[in-house]
């Protein structure tokens, strides 16, 4: 017998898009974007990728006021940087308590509820692509619920807990968008790139109960988030010394368009999220000093929201993180410009 309770069955993804769906307008532009952001990872452009916005995906209306803020940024930067909005409405939890995203909680106030937490999540990224025209980045916490998002989505992120998942890397090798790696918490590289190697290799296997076959994703690459040793203690993993080992080991292993998004905070900073600034502007200092590294380095992953630092949920501060710590906007604004003008 299983000690669970069976609730209810959820609409499948393509009742949800029939019922929620996206214009031509939207799907063309999406198309044009998702090329500009392949060219990045193919090396046809050398436009500077930025994966910025909110730790968690918390609440519509401040989420909207954020992005509509990037959307003025990114029209002044657009030569150098391409910015891609963090909208993650699934969030993964250490010990698996506390706010799992708005795909859970639309309003994290209130009790659960997962059928009003996928359309709340569509509706979501639908405004954000229809109202500002950037294209937008989830972390993949549940492979079977991608498809009710991948009309929308531009990029996904593969969490350090999920790294080494096997429905999480044979899924990713079935988009076509980009997929990034990252370390596992215990920061082996060695996984991370085997992760890498089953996302760009073709797979047959069990998907949504179909059997699938994928052609391969070679636009999967690795996320430098930091780790945590046995002692529990954070370690960075965006130094020089870093960056040119994984550039070596990565090149060992012959995989197609190899790059590297470096996520600034997490481990990285030890979520001290002011840190953030100082982490950029080193990673530049190395792409300055060492053509390998900037051609490998493709960009940052930022926590970035309207306030400063993060609250308990129901602190009532609009635009402040209700999960991790995240730079506030003044400084987030700042920190771009500051970017472009390194590159």
């Amino acid at each position: 017998m299983m000690n669970m309770e069976f609730i209810r069955k959820l609409p499948i993804p393509q009742e949800i898009k029939k019922e929620f769906p996206i214009s031509e307008e939207v799907r063309l532009m999406k198309a044009e974007k998702d090329k500009e952001i392949a060219d990045i990872f193919t090396g046809k452009s050398d436009k500077f990728l930025l994966v910025i916005g909110p730790c968690s995906a918390d609440r519509e209306d401040a989420v909207m006021d954020y992005i509509t803020r990037l959307a003025r940024v990114q029209e002044k930067v657009k030569d150098k940087i391409f910015i891609i909005p963090r909208i993650y409405t699934n969030k993964p939890r250490t010990t698996g308590q506390g706010y799992k995203g708005m795909i859970h909680q639309p309003d994290p106030t209130k009790a659960e509820d997962m059928l009003e937490g996928i359309i709340a999540i569509r509706k979501l990224h639908t405004r954000a692509i229809t109202e500002t025209g950037l294209v937008c980045a989830d972390e993949m916490l549940y492979p079977e619920n991608h498809r009710y998002l991948s009309d929308l989505l531009s990029y996904v992120a593969i969490g350090a807990r999920s790294v080494e998942d096997q429905q999480h890397r044979l899924t990713a090798s079935g988009l076509s968008i980009p997929v990034g790696m990252k370390n596992p918490t215990g920061g082996d590289y060695s996984v991370m790139l085997n992760s890498i190697i089953a996302a760009q290799s073709q797979h047959t296997f069990l998907y949504r109960g179909w059997e699938v076959r994928s052609q391969g994703n070679p636009l999967a690459h690795a996320i430098l988030r930091g780790y945590v040793d046995k002692r529990g203690v954070s370690h960075p993993n965006y130094h020089y010394e870093d960056l040119e080992l994984l550039f070596n080991m990565y090149s060992e292993k012959g995989l197609e368009n190899m790059a590297v998004i470096v996520d600034t905070n997490h481990c990285n900073s030890g979520k001290k999220y002011l840190e953030q600034i100082r982490i950029c502007n080193e990673v530049l200092h190395s792409c300055r000093h060492s053509e390998d590294i900037r051609g490998f380095v493709k960009g940052f992953m930022i926590e970035s929201y309207i306030e400063d630092g993060a609250q308990k949920v129901g602190g009532g501060v609009y635009g402040k993180s209700i999960t991790d710590p995240c730079l506030g906007w003044e400084k987030s604004e700042q920190l771009i410009y500051q970017i472009a003008d390194q590159l």
